[in-house]
């Protein structure tokens, strides 16, 4: 039965009174995860229905065939040792049919396990796809929160091996239904024998079941959902140290002795929840030992006494040990298998709650085509605030920015400048206030026709392991214009760059798929995410910083360039410094998350107020650093 807390139908976003996000859960059952796993091998591969069938009977065979062996080979050494002249031929016959049949069971067996495991495999990395889907879909700003990071990697660990999760219920599902087969046609014969053994057994086991089960509530509890904060850490940690973007910064500051006692740290806070859950398990490996010795002390014992008693042959003892045996086994595996499916269980109650998590529902959203071809954008009111922030990153903000203006925000770093193109852009949603295009709310829109309307080029230029001419179209190959690609990669100052590269515009970026891979320097990359602001062509193109690697100057020169290039667009320029600012129609002084000063260049100059004065320092780099190039050109 299902056991929904009411939590579940949280959507993703929603917060509670103290404006922290809610986290959705839900504890599904095992016979609800059950229905859904085998609702997802029927999806993606139907034959496993029939592979689970075939696999259980052979399995089955396989464990109490030779019990029924053993019989007949006792009987039939009896009969010959009483014999006045011994036959061993019908011995040697049986010996062989059984091997056939052996063989027969262990290759068919094999075979198809072999597939049943495939095809697991194929469905578990199908519904990590799903979860990867569900993650890309998600509200950027949700990918910032530490929990829901933690619940994503709880999603991971369900999906992340053959025997844990997603992959264990399967394997445990396959594995019991073969012990049932075993456990109906052993448990059938013993009955007949003793109905005493079944109940022995069955209760050994039992009480084994249960110190199983305590024991995965208690190592779910203690280890597994306490530690997933602690594995997302090893996880950083990990990529920290491999990553090539550190690699530099590691390297000339020394930093390996503090990232190494980092990870010792967080694997010390591993090793301790490690060895709770070790102890969780020493404790149920002892109940397990005793019972079962318990359990086999008595099955030798009502065995011998229907021996001594002459009830039962030697050759039948021979059988009902083995099925005694065989049932036991299969049953202590049928608990066993059962009681892990319980753990994984839960590990796919994680995976469902991540999947759960519910994305803005955006059917009844306005068509983007009600707008016209130029639009105007207004922050009324306008808060942001941060999860956990004490006061306000954006503070009341009211500003207008019509079609085809040019737009300086100008700021200390902190300003609040790129929270602000973050909630243009609908990456975060508005605290409180709105944001209007052409009058209408922004959140009136699907935010992927929303999307559409910008061309943004951020300051951290990140690259994909594609060839550089989807990394411009940041489309698939089939749907990249290349003619288009190469005129934006040329305009934007790569000219050089792809007549050095013998694939040219072909060229796979990074070493991550292709060995034979280019990194670009950090002009360059910056040139490229130029290159695909043109490509997309969207009607506001929006500056974020890109050039803050570069001197005022030529930050100030390709400002301009790229100002010619856009023609008519409207543009937003983000930056600390002001070499982007002359040209522009209106500036906005940012401080403190608040418009202190707005006008022209030229207004906010005769102001003498904090934006001339930022600009009088920095004029002063200008004209010096313009003199000693211009002095370097002359030598």
């Amino acid at each position: 039965m299902v056991k929904k807390r009411t939590n579940k139908n949280i959507k993703l976003g929603e917060r509670d009174a103290q404006g922290k996000f809610k986290v959705p859960y839900t504890n599904y059952g095992l016979l609800d995860n059950l229905k859904y796993i085998f609702s997802n091998i029927w999806k993606y591969r139907k034959v496993m229905v029939l592979m689970y069938i075939c696999g259980a009977l052979t399995q089955s065979v396989m464990r109490y065939l030779w019990s029924y062996i053993g019989k007949f080979l006792v009987d039939i050494i009896e009969a010959q040792s009483n014999a006045a002249v011994p036959d061993t031929l019908p011995l040697w016959y049986l010996v062989a049919g059984i091997a056939v049949v052996e063989l027969l069971a262990i290759g068919g067996n094999t075979l198809i396990s072999n597939r049943v495991y495939i095809n697991m495999a194929y469905v578990r990395f199908r519904m990590i796809t799903e979860k990867n889907d569900k993650l890309l879909s998600m509200n950027y700003q949700m990918l910032e929160q530490p929990h829901i990071l933690d619940l994503h990697q709880r999603a991971m660990n369900a999906a992340g091996g053959d025997m844990q999760g997603i992959g264990g219920m399967m394997n445990r599902s396959f594995a019991l239904a073969a012990r049932l087969v075993t456990i109906a046609v052993t448990a059938t014969t013993i009955v007949v024998l003793d109905p005493r053994l079944i109940l022995v057994l069955t209760a050994a086991m039992g009480i084994n079941y249960l110190s199983q089960r305590w024991s995965i509530r208690d190592d779910k509890k203690y280890f597994w959902d306490a530690t997933s904060s602690t594995r997302r850490k090893m996880n950083y940690m990990e990529r920290s140290t491999q990553d090539f973007d550190y690699a530099k910064d590691i390297r000339l500051f020394s930093l390996k002795p503090w990232l190494l006692k980092k990870q010792r740290d967080i694997f010390d806070e591993y090793e301790r929840k490690y060895g709770v859950s070790r102890n969780v398990w020493l404790r149920h490996s002892f109940i397990y030992s005793t019972t079962s010795l318990m359990s086999s002390l008595v099955m030798y014992y009502i065995l011998i006494t229907q021996v001594l008693h002459e009830s039962v042959s030697i050759g039948n003892f021979t059988l009902y040990l083995g099925l005694c045996s065989a049932f036991s086994s299969a049953l202590s595996d049928f608990y066993d298998n059962f009681g892990q499916m319980q753990f994984a269980s839960n590990l796919v109650d994680d995976f469902r709650t991540f999947m759960d998590l519910k994305t803005e529902i955006e059917e009844d959203k306005l068509d983007i085509s009600v707008l016209e071809n130029q639009y105007s954008f207004e922050f009324k009111n306008v808060s942001f605030r941060y999860e956990g922030a004490k006061e306000d990153t954006i503070k009341n903000l009211n500003l207008k920015f019509p079609a085809g203006q040019r737009l300086a925000v100008v700021g200390l770093n902190g300003a609040g400048k790129t929270t602000f193109i973050k909630l243009l852009l609908r990456l975060y949603d508005v605290t409180s206030g709105e944001i209007l295009v052409n009058g209408y709310n922004i959140k009136q829109f699907r935010k992927q026709d929303y999307f559409r309307l910008f061309a943004p080029v951020f300051q951290n230029v990140e690259l994909f392991a594609f060839p550089m001419a989807e990394n411009v179209s940041m489309k698939e190959p089939e749907a990249t214009d290349r003619e288009r690609v190469q005129n934006c990669l040329i305009q934007a100052g790569m000219k050089e760059k792809l007549d050095s590269m013998e694939k040219g515009m072909d060229t796979e970026i990074l070493k991550v798929l292709h060995e034979d891979g280019v990194d670009l320097s950090g002009g360059e990359r910056q040139k490229l995410a130029l290159a695909r602001a043109l490509y997309k062509d969207a009607a506001v193109i929006v500056l974020d910083e890109p050039t803050a690697a570069l001197d005022a100057l030529a930050e100030y020169e390709l400002y301009q360039n790229f100002d010619r290039m856009i023609s008519s667009k409207s543009a937003i320029y983000i930056s600390h410094r002001l070499s982007s600012t002359r040209f522009c129609d209106m500036i906005a002084m940012f401080v403190d998350g608040r418009i202190v000063e707005y006008g022209t260049h030229e207004e906010l100059l005769a102001k003498q107020g904090e934006y001339a004065n930022m600009f009088e320092v920095q004029a002063q780099y200008y004209e010096n650093h313009g003199k000693e190039r211009a002095d370097n050109e002359e030598e």
